[in-house]
């Protein structure tokens, strides 16, 4: 890629603040994520699974509780929106989730309280649902089987 990742410079920026500065700047640029064109939600979604691996898991681990956190708190639609630009990503680039350290991301989402784990999980379940045969299959074969235990896929 010869433009530089600004939404991968972001995530990386947003692992390194304290809750009080993180959670806010990550509302923030949730909300409007939902008004940008298709191209660039692709883009930024791209972007940030790049950026992913990038960062100190303990870091990311943080980072990605807040965010689970913050989209616990958007409409179904807008996680909806958020999960489905992911699941199609990693669908269409596998490559992309192979760096993620799946057992710690599963780990993250446990540590959520209850109500919160029944939100995320209703969410990607619904959606998983809804996919046709062979993007169910492919996410199937990417998710590890303890994760699509606990999310009920």
């Amino acid at each position: 890629m010869s433009e530089p990742n600004y939404a991968g410079n972001i995530i990386v920026s947003l692992a390194n603040l304290p809750e009080f500065l993180r959670k806010p700047i990550l509302q923030k640029r949730l909300s409007e994520f939902f008004s940008m064109p298709e191209a660039d939600k692709k883009e930024i979604i791209s972007n940030a699974l790049q950026a992913g691996p990038t960062i100190q898991f303990d870091r990311f681990a943080t980072l990605f509780k807040t965010w689970l956190e913050v989209l616990c708190e958007l409409t179904e639609e807008q996680r909806s929106t958020m999960f489905r630009a992911y699941i199609e990503e990693i669908t269409c680039h596998p490559e992309k989730i192979i760096s993620f350290n799946l057992d710690g991301i599963l780990s993250v989402y446990l540590t959520l309280n209850e109500d919160q784990k029944t939100v995320i999980s209703s969410t990607i379940r619904r959606i998983v649902g809804s996919l046709d045969g062979e993007l169910k299959r492919r996410i199937g074969l990417l998710i590890p089987q303890r994760a699509r235990e606990e999310i009920g896929i």
